[in-house]
């Protein structure tokens, strides 16, 4: 029985790290302002009748706070990488010199500022939403559960919220280390 209480504690705890893993990602994503190869992470090319991540077909990286450059492995890839960019609707303007696509990332507005925070800050909610589920789950597993003691249940119960809690807590960290990247000028 003891088991069956830890697979669930676990299985909650797993489900809660995959919110957190792709909250990261999320917010990797939206820029703060400072160029970053993460920009184009979402960018797919299409390479030999394959959608395939940009970094898979070309060194992405940036030579300075306000430039992302993009070298292709093969030279032919040039006009297909920059096509993907424009696709991809990042709201940047790739230029290309005939050896490789440099992108000017522009100074964000306030404006924008305001909603790149409002998208970090949905993305986390949208986190605590699958922490908040996955402590649904864990609560209805441990009910299932017919064997179990009422203080077994009770302590499972209080072991889950605090677990909930903790990751809870590491979200709205997050979100406020990004918003604070975005909206510093």
């Amino acid at each position: 029985m003891e088991e069956e209480v830890q697979l669930v504690l676990d299985t909650t705890k797993e489900a809660m790290d995959h919110a957190i893993e792709h909250l990261e990602k999320e917010l990797a994503n939206i820029r703060a302002g400072k160029a970053s190869p993460a920009m184009l992470g979402s960018v797919m090319v299409e390479y030999y009748g394959s959608q395939t991540p940009l970094n898979q077909v070309a060194n992405v990286n940036t030579p300075d706070g306000m430039t992302i450059s993009v070298q292709p492995w093969e030279k032919s890839m040039l006009a297909e990488i920059e096509r993907a960019i424009m696709i991809a609707n990042l709201g940047f303007n790739p230029m290309n010199n005939g050896e490789s696509i440099i992108i000017n990332v522009p100074v964000l507005t306030e404006e924008r500022r305001s909603e790149l925070s409002k998208q970090a800050k949905s993305e986390s909610e949208d986190a605590k939403v699958g922490v908040r589920n996955a402590r649904r789950e864990a609560h209805h597993d441990l009910k299932k559960m017919d064997d179990l003691s009422e203080d077994r249940l009770g302590n499972a119960e209080i072991d889950i919220q605090e677990l909930t809690d903790k990751y809870i807590q590491q979200i709205d960290d997050m979100f406020h280390v990004k918003e604070k990247e975005i909206m510093t000028v």
